[in-house]
């Protein structure tokens, strides 16, 4: 879904979203403080449909949304970096079968986000451009790397500022030289530290 029909822009990860918010009805959470923690440019594509639904669908305005953390992400249409993700997930797979995935999907991004960008963005506008002007106003941090080589750290700091000037409360970690989404690997104790000090200033704010 991630690297084929989302990028053919088909929604494919629109019911997934869906479902994945109709669970805090069903764990009896919704009256709770929720906080989202997405990773990499997969969450955000996923994430990008939860937010519409939030904002679209009555039965899901309800919840207490406290804020997201990002971790390596959001991230513009990087196609070296895409093709080292899909490589990653690929690297069980048959030698053959693996080149033949990444070639079709390298060969289906150049045609559909590169030469024919100025028509597709407007049949499917892309999840950074969409999460640019997203209309949460809750708090935001932004965890990423320098030494990121499928996200550039360029991007993620480009989303931190815009989102800061639209009046989102916004904190960016810069880890400097962790890999893609291991920042926690590498840095285990300031990476919970992070965290946990941002859902207690969430939680105490009380955010809308």
């Amino acid at each position: 879904m991630v690297f084929f029909s989302e990028t053919f822009g088909i929604r494919s990860l629109q019911t997934p979203a869906r479902r994945l918010l109709e669970l805090l009805f069903d764990y009896r959470v919704e009256n709770r403080p929720v906080l989202f923690h997405v990773f990499s440019n997969g969450g955000v594509m996923l994430y990008r449909y939860i937010l519409e639904a939030l904002h679209t669908h009555t039965p899901f305005q309800s919840l207490r949304v406290a804020g997201t953390i990002f971790d390596s992400a959001p991230g513009r249409r990087n196609l070296r970096g895409a093709l080292r993700a899909l490589a990653t997930v690929l690297a069980s797979m048959n030698v053959l079968l693996k080149y033949l995935l990444l070639f079709t999907f390298a060969t289906t991004a150049v045609v559909l986000r590169v030469l024919l960008y100025p028509l597709t963005r407007f049949l499917h506008e892309s999840h950074y451009d969409a999460l640019l002007k997203a209309p949460s106003r809750w708090p935001e941090l932004y965890l990423y790397s320098q030494a990121d080589l499928i996200i550039k750290a360029s991007e993620i700091e480009l989303m931190a500022s815009a989102r800061e000037q639209l009046g989102v409360p916004v904190k960016a970690v810069d880890f400097s030289d962790s890999p893609h989404v291991s920042h926690m690997r590498v840095y285990p104790t300031y990476y919970r530290s992070l965290c946990t000090a941002f859902l207690a200033d969430c939680v105490g704010a009380s955010p809308p």
